[in-house]
């Protein structure tokens, strides 16, 4: 759970330093400016802005019950993000499995990109897709509703 953790805090660091430089010169609001756009960063890439993860087999199993697509992500993930922010609130419809987190997800997801772990990677109807376009994630979560 940690390595999930690692680029946030280093964000949030990285901020503070340069923040505390700039207001130790006297430039107080361009301190406190990029202070908040390092916090904002930070929290962009933290694991609070996806839904809770589960583990592969569990997520396997609600898909198969429920039909909803499988999304094996990872923290820090550009293009995960990227299908995150674009869902909006249907991304919680959706099963999360943090590659990181669960070595059988990073294995299904090595298996379906020639050994690579290449994320986002959806499932849907058991078979991968990697890095789809959003767009085309929300239809398969409408039809599958």
């Amino acid at each position: 759970m940690m390595r999930a953790w690692i680029l946030p805090i280093l964000l949030v660091l990285c901020g503070s330093v340069v923040a505390t430089g700039m207001v130790s010169k006297g430039n107080l609001g361009a301190g406190a400016a990029t202070l908040l756009a390092f916090l904002l960063l930070a929290g962009v890439n933290s694991p609070l802005i996806f839904p809770r993860s589960i583990g592969a087999r569990e997520a396997r199993r609600r898909s198969a019950a429920d039909g909803r697509p499988v999304v094996y992500w990872r923290p820090g993930c550009a293009y995960c993000m990227r299908l995150r922010m674009r869902l909006g609130r249907r991304a919680r419809r959706l099963h999360w499995v943090n590659i990181w987190n669960d070595p059988e997800g990073a294995a299904a997801v090595r298996a379906a990109n020639d050994g690579n772990e290449t994320v986002p990677t959806v499932v849907v109807a058991g078979r991968p897709h990697t890095n789809p376009d959003p767009a085309w994630v929300r239809e398969q979560l409408s039809s599958s509703a």
